[in-house]
């Protein structure tokens, strides 16, 4: 097909400056998780070899350990797994993705299309733990594949592979640390062959690796956006029912292919195109910031993402707050930043969350409770503890219930073992449920409340 711009005098006639303002505000909602994901993509895999946080195409990258106070790459880090990641290129040849026997131990692969729609969850919960391979194949690929694979079919030639290993603490990393090395991507040419990665592979240094991706796309111009959002489509195709939005793209140029050339067109509807891609921005940077989801004693309930359908805003707002959430089959992740009456988490207060006895969280898999300071990140505290849940020696009541200690001073040595120290300003709580069982799903399990408690903190003794 042969590259056409954005001069159409047909639509142009049809189009007003109003009009060409609202188109370009809705394609720039619609266009940006995928201009992000590139970014992010560009970002991670522009390096010669694989190494701990990122990746060339078609390689992993294996963390090794959790992150501590000191790290503050990314936020809301998590203590409960360790991640493994890939972005693939589906273009020329499907990937095949290898994993060991489990056993007991859960893990996720997490697959996003290049859009940010979860498209595939190969892991516990949907294919066991038994050895495996699965055969990742891109749009228009057909053709016989060897017996004995499991074929997932990708929607767009971009993938990103979020992979997560169940990690019980770090005693655990030299058991999770060989089960990632057995993870493995193999072209299917190099199937059955003795492969090998490639390393000393070439990096592009107008790739700016500094500044987050977030804030890369921010700072596009809607020429820059709108160019990269044509170009990535053409191997990355909007779904069928993006079809109706897209014909409506069509009037500014904004197509699969399309060159978008904004000094081709009348001024006005220049102007118009331009002012709406900054409303469109901005919408989306106000979303993000407004509660969403249901609340449930206190916590935030967020079940709709992972898959998004026709809502190009609510995807345009996960994509920047939350990029590679999960399907809420998966994992849900109720947050808190109040007590049950409504005051905003301090550390100078004592909380206790507790759980009735058979109320533990209903999961397939397990359960923690993290917290983070005020910019989202660990904070320091003198046992080194981050996140509490079902794999740690928890003390049960004597009436079966469990309660969590949350406060910045020890509550005392008896029970330490409950304790999730909180640092002396502001802090918030994430709840990760991982393979919640439908009573989370549903609503009809609901989470402790966080009570304010009186008295002082006790000393270690």
């Amino acid at each position: 097909m042969s590259e056409r711009t954005a001069q159409d005098p047909m639509s142009a006639a049809r189009v007003s400056e109003q009009l060409a303002s609202d188109l370009g505000a809705a394609a720039c909602i619609f266009g940006y998780p995928l201009v992000l994901m590139d970014v992010t993509r560009q970002v991670m895999t522009n390096i010669p070899a694989a190494a701990e946080s990122s990746a060339p195409t078609n390689q992993f990258a294996n963390m090794r350990a959790f992150p501590d106070e000191t790290d503050t790459f990314v936020v809301s880090p998590n203590a409960d797994t360790l991640y493994t990641f890939s972005f693939l290129n589906l273009s020329k040849e499907p990937i095949v993705l290898s994993v060991p026997d489990m056993s007991k131990r859960y893990y996720l692969m997490q697959m996003l299309d290049a859009w940010t729609n979860v498209f595939a969850s190969p892991g516990t919960r949907t294919t066991g733990s038994a050895k495996a391979d699965f055969a990742i194949v891109g749009t228009g690929r057909s053709g016989k594949l060897p017996d004995g694979m499991h074929v997932i079919k990708a929607p767009t030639s971009l993938v990103w592979i979020i992979g997560r290993t169940q990690t019980n603490g770090k005693e655990d990393y030299p058991a999770v640390h060989a089960i990632q090395d057995q993870y493995k991507l193999t072209p299917l040419s190099a199937w059955g062959q003795a492969y090998a990665a490639p390393t000393n592979l070439p990096v592009d240094p107008k790739v700016d690796m500094k500044t987050p991706p977030v804030e890369q796309v921010a700072n596009m111009d809607a020429v820059a956006f709108f160019n990269r959002l044509n170009t990535l489509m053409k191997n990355n195709p909007p779904s069928a029912g993006d079809a109706e939005a897209l014909g409506r793209f069509a009037a500014i140029g904004i197509a699969p292919g399309n060159v978008f050339d904004l000094s081709a067109l009348d001024p006005a509807i220049a102007r118009g195109i331009e002012h709406g891609f900054i409303s469109g921005r901005a919408r989306i940077q106000s979303e993000a910031k407004q509660s969403h989801g249901r609340i449930l004693n206190g916590w935030q309930f967020m079940s709709n993402v992972g898959s998004y359908g026709t809502n190009y805003l609510w995807r345009a707002v996960v994509a920047q707050v939350g990029l590679g959430a999960n399907l809420p089959e998966d994992a849900v992740y109720p947050r808190a930043t109040t007590d049950i009456d409504g005051h905003p988490l301090i550390g100078a207060n004592h909380y206790e969350v507790r759980f009735p006895k058979g109320q533990l969280p209903p999961v397939g898999a397990f359960w923690s409770i993290t917290l983070y300071n005020a910019k989202q990140f660990f904070a320091k505290n003198p046992i080194n503890r981050f996140a509490i849940g079902d794999r740690d020696k928890l003390r049960l009541n004597d009436d079966g219930s469990l309660t969590l200690y949350i406060q910045n001073a020890s509550p005392g040595k008896e029970r330490e073992a409950n304790w999730l120290p909180s640092p002396k300003d502001a802090f918030n709580l994430i709840m990760r449920l991982y393979w919640p069982k439908k009573e989370v799903l549903e609503g009809t399990w609901k989470p402790p409340s966080i009570q304010r408690v009186a008295g002082e903190a006790r000393q270690v003794a």
